[in-house]
């Protein structure tokens, strides 16, 4: 549609005419010649001599060309503008990291699938995990894999495809064969100063306890809640086993309420689904709709007919002048 930006503007349009109705005349003394016999002249030529003001009148053509170029001026100051339709965009409001414990543990096949056939953990987790990122549409996932260290596999996007890529690629061991679950915490608390958004989401999942992190887990816990981190904790290990195969569901538990979030364990695929499931509520979408309507700027038209129309009737007015002027005799 068509809008004015300063329609204000609109009421020096009857400018004109109140300073002609307002004001006076001007006065101009020019020089003239004496002529003491003026009275008899005057009554020989029958005028009647008066004082005051030679106003000079206007014609008709000159006053619309005027009149016009005027209204033209003050309709371009008045910036029309053609606002075409809004162009929306969705902005993300939460930004969730999901932090996956790739170490070598992860190859056992132990784990209870949906139809009680035993599957490798890392395959049944990768199933799991893709179907909660397909149904993540509105917020930026990025993702970590731990082992011996963690590594960013991809920072916060919107590109979910390529997060279920990464996911589906990923292979047990690939990050070496020990946990290093302190380390992931931390390398997400990086990821996450570099986002803007209020809400930040951290889900963890592991089969073992901490056997590589320079930084202990409940430390990194400590400084994510300073940082508005909330952490949700996820295990799939076994708490009776020994060593680093046990998994620390203790330190898990403590590090998912320091932060505000849940700890959840899952004994097989389907438990498992049933978690994300939860995750998925838990973190309902939350999102921003921005909206921008451009506007094309037209008021160098109505200064151009102003233009054409003033200097148009000054060329026609100069050529009638032409035309009438007599040849001298």
């Amino acid at each position: 549609m068509y809008e004015l930006a300063l329609p204000w503007l609109l009421l020096v349009l009857p400018l004109p005419a109140l300073t002609w109705w307002l004001l006076p005349p001007h006065r101009e003394t020019s020089a003239s010649i004496r002529l003491p016999f003026f009275d008899q002249v005057a009554r020989a030529a029958g005028v009647v001599p008066s004082e005051g003001s030679v106003v000079a009148k206007q014609t008709w053509p000159q006053l619309l060309s005027t009149g016009l170029t005027w209204c033209l001026v003050v309709l371009a100051l008045t910036r029309p503008q053609f606002v075409e339709p809004p162009i929306e965009k969705v902005e993300p409001q939460r930004d969730i990291l999901l932090a996956l414990d790739l170490s070598q543990s992860m190859d056992a096949k132990d784990f209870p699938g949906i139809n009680g056939s035993p599957l490798n953990r890392v395959e049944a987790v990768k199933q799991v995990v893709v179907d909660f990122v397909s149904r993540r549409s509105g917020d930026r996932i990025g993702l970590v894999a731990f082992g011996d260290a963690p590594y960013p596999l991809s920072p916060f996007t919107m590109d979910h495809s390529l997060v279920q890529t990464l996911i589906a690629d990923a292979v047990p061991g690939m990050a070496g064969p020990r946990t290093s679950l302190g380390d992931a915490l931390g390398l997400a608390i990086k990821m996450f100063e570099n986002t803007s958004v209020p809400d930040k989401v951290l889900i963890v999942l592991t089969d073992g306890n901490d056997t590589a992190s320079r930084m202990p887990p409940l430390k990194a816990a400590d400084i994510a809640q300073s940082k508005g981190v909330v952490v949700h904790t996820v295990g799939i290990g076994d708490p009776a086993a020994t060593g680093e195969e046990k998994l620390d569901t203790a330190t898990l538990q403590k590090i998912a309420e320091k932060t505000g979030g849940r700890y959840f364990f899952g004994g097989d695929q389907r438990q498992l689904a049933d978690i994300y499931q939860v995750l998925d509520r838990l973190t309902p979408q939350n999102q921003k709709n921005l909206s921008w309507r451009p506007r094309v700027e037209l008021f160098q038209w109505p200064l151009l007919a102003a233009v054409i129309l003033l200097g148009g009737f000054q060329a026609v007015s100069g050529v009638a002048r032409l035309f009438r002027r007599r040849p001298p005799i």
